[in-house]
């Protein structure tokens, strides 16, 4: 089930261990939509107004767990590459004793601030009620992402791109049935979608842990496996903190935007809601890129392959473009039938406000693929904390924008993410040469002593 990749065709190796990663976002994104598209349909557009005014604190929260799961994930990629199973088991078995460290920490707290927050984001009273529901269960149930997460990238830092999303297949489906039991027959209301998305992350994270202890004979653990070890620990935050704090300072300024479009009132929230979602479907690929080049740096550092660093970017920045051209297409074409999935009869009248949310949004995928292309691959090279910077460049244009969102209305909030996108791929590109000549010099200088 592990995949080497430092050999062969980097193009072949973004296509097959790219292709289960879509797969498995698009499942996760599914399983969102469902719940969205449910909600709208059935309780209203003011019950999706208020799941999608917990949107971006949602990011800031299951973003940063899903960041520091991946940064733990990449010495045991850099590891594998290097073919030292010894300090692999040791960096797993690290990465676990952190996991529950930060679970409880974060589930405690985000659960006992979500009232606050949620005020803070100017939240309007007709949804406050069922917004603070629905995000709070989402918080209670952080240690089922914390677990999903942390297998998942481990899984994938071993080269296993095919059992996280063969879970998440399952995960999806239970999360449907689910949906449709709890708020259409027990009338459990958007308490019902919150708590069917945490069972079903819960399932998948079962399935992934049963697989890791099962099925890789490399992570038996042995004697002293389970040690802590403060430098192994501190190498495990160093890469884990800053990917973290690059989902969380790019979520600052999606709050600080959610914020401003709250501001304007219910049926903006509504039609930036219904947009995104759509549009977040629509970047899976993109993620999956991003994760993809991850493990492709952390195996290629690991065996000092410096010269597939830049085949692999090359080759998935053809991908990358590629797929935003086809995208942007797709929603000139069927954005309307798209963005209809998720508004009830009542709110069809948003729909142009909706789709011109949605075709700005998708004339700059181009930019926002090297965004995830050249950051995970930064990351996955071991340079999380610069690659974080990029996140702050995103916080910066989304929040230039939402200072404008006051004067322009409703056009500025279009073109936040595009702003941040631009933004950090001015930054990331030069950044990415400069880490490559480090690693080489490194080298170089490893060698000569």
């Amino acid at each position: 089930m592990t995949k080497d990749l430092t050999k062969g065709s980097p193009m072949k190796l973004m296509f097959s261990f790219g292709f289960p990663l879509l797969l498995g976002f698009l499942f996760q994104q599914l399983y969102n939509l469902v719940d969205t598209a449910i909600v709208g349909k059935t309780l209203g557009g003011d019950a999706l107004a208020a799941v999608g005014a917990t949107g971006s604190i949602n990011f800031l929260v299951v973003g940063f767990v899903s960041g520091i799961c991946g940064g733990f994930a990449i010495p045991a990629a850099q590891q594998f590459g290097a073919q030292n199973p010894k300090e692999l088991r040791r960096f797993v078995t690290g990465s676990v004793w952190l996991c529950l460290v930060f679970g409880l920490v974060i589930t405690v707290a985000t659960a006992l601030l979500c009232d606050s927050i949620l005020t803070v984001m100017h939240t309007p009273n007709e949804i406050f009620h069922r917004a603070y529901v629905y995000i709070c269960t989402i918080f209670c149930g952080i240690p089922a992402y914390f677990l999903y997460n942390m297998c998942a990238s481990i899984l994938r830092s071993l080269g296993d791109s095919r059992t996280p999303v063969v879970w998440l297949v399952i995960a999806s489906l239970v999360n449907v049935v689910l949906d449709i039991v709890f708020i259409l027959s027990f009338g459990m209301d958007v308490f019902g979608a919150a708590f069917a998305t945490v069972l079903a992350q819960l399932l998948a994270g079962l399935g992934c842990l049963v697989r890791l202890c099962r099925g890789f004979p490399i992570l038996r653990m042995e004697k002293g496996d389970w040690k802590l070890d403060k430098g192994r620990l501190g190498r495990l935050c160093a890469m884990g903190l800053p990917m973290g704090l690059q989902y969380s300072i790019t979520a600052i300024g999606s709050i600080v935007l959610q914020a401003a479009v709250n501001d304007l009132g219910t049926t903006y929230i509504t039609a930036v809601t219904a947009g995104s979602k759509v549009s977040m479907f629509l970047c899976c690929p993109f993620d999956a890129m991003g994760s993809t080049m991850a493990t492709y740096g952390g195996q290629n550092v690991g065996a000092r392959q410096w010269g597939r660093l830049h085949s692999g970017l090359r080759a998935c920045s053809i991908l990358g473009v590629g797929y935003a051209v086809a995208a942007l297409g797709l929603v000139l074409v069927a954005g309307n039938y798209l963005n209809a999935l998720f508004l009830d009869q009542e709110s069809m009248s948003l729909l142009p406000m909706v789709q011109q949310f949605l075709v700005i949004q998708a004339a700059f995928y181009i930019p926002l693929a090297f965004v995830n292309i050249v950051r995970f691959l930064i990351q996955g090279m071991g340079f999380p904390p610069i690659a974080t910077l990029a996140g702050v460049l995103e916080m910066a244009g989304r929040t230039l924008m939402a200072c404008a969102v006051p004067m322009l209305g409703f056009p500025a909030a279009c073109f936040a993410s595009p702003a941040a996108w631009i933004l950090a791929d001015l930054f990331l590109f030069p950044a990415y040469f400069l880490c490559h000549r480090r690693l080489r010099g490194s080298a170089a200088l490893f060698t000569a002593c």
